[in-house]
């Protein structure tokens, strides 16, 4: 029997509501900071409610920019953060789908060698290899695409792992149910094994997609180009500044901005996104 006790829990929850405010409050200040101006924040008098200057901020980060730092607007800074994290989270599942089907269906010479050799790229952080990969994506004329921002981050032996680990827990007598009906190795993946990994791939895409919005070091080595920056260089180039003043303003406006398309996968796919990390019966 469960002791119901009155203030059993409080101790627990005090804990959760500071840590809840430890995360929240930078976030609340910024969203604030967005609606002031740069005098106001500059002077130290940034008060705890809004300003009367949110639209003509957030327009100016849009579609405006700001001359002081970098010229790219926002919106295209947005954009192209989106349209990287998509191609890496989609292209990083997509790989690591038919790698981890051909390790565990097929059986060819050096099959377990050549999942230790992809296991054992986790060793090998990104900062060791950038300079080869920045060479060849520079010969290949690569720099300022987005190929060269995507698909140099697309090979993922995490998620090679993860697809792997489950495809091995697979009932057996599906597979000879697929070849009792004449199903190929192909129809066999998309018709059963697809459908079965429904909730790993989303699970998988939610930390792929923050994962491709959140890359700094290779798209600042990549582009060269005020249009092709993304997001968060976009950020770093409008706190970092020299002799000029800093539009805090603008830089909280877009700080906001790019937590929004994180949130909204978040928040869009977090049934799925559970159910992907908890799930255990297929």
């Amino acid at each position: 029997m469960i002791e119901n006790r009155r203030f059993g829990n409080l101790p627990a929850h005090l804990v959760l509501i500071v840590g809840v405010l430890n995360v929240a409050f930078p976030v609340y200040l910024a969203i604030i900071g967005s609606t002031h101006t740069a005098e106001t924040i500059a002077n130290g008098q940034l008060p705890l409610w809004p300003g009367d200057q949110l639209v003509e901020n957030y327009r100016r980060a849009l579609f405006v920019g700001t001359t002081r730092t970098t010229r790219a607007l926002v919106a295209t800074m947005l954009f192209n953060s989106f349209v990287v994290a998509l191609a890496i989270a989609l292209g990083k599942i997509a790989i690591s789908l038919l790698s981890a089907f051909a390790i565990v269906y097929f059986r060819f010479p050096f099959r377990n060698t050549a999942f230790w050799v992809i296991f054992l790229t986790l060793m090998v952080p990104v900062e060791v290899r950038i300079y080869p990969t920045y060479a060849i994506a520079a010969n290949l004329n690569l720099l300022d695409t987005y190929t060269g921002l995507a698909v140099p981050l697309i090979a993922s032996a995490t998620a090679t792992l993860l697809f792997r680990q489950f495809f091995m827990t697979v009932p057996d007598e599906l597979v000879e149910a697929a070849q009792i009906d004449a199903a190929g190795p192909m129809r066999f993946f998309r018709d059963i094994l697809l459908p079965l990994s429904r909730t790993n791939i989303a699970a998988l895409f939610v930390i792929l997609f923050i994962y491709g919005w959140n890359q700094y070091l290779w798209p600042l080595l990549i582009t060269t180009r005020d249009d092709m920056q993304t997001i968060v260089i976009g950020i770093k180039k409008i706190v970092a500044t020299h002799d000029a003043l800093t539009e805090w303003q603008l830089a909280m406006a877009t700080a906001v901005l790019a937590m929004l398309p994180p949130v909204a996968v978040v928040i869009f796919m977090q049934k799925l996104f559970v159910k992907g990390l908890i799930e255990t019966e297929k």
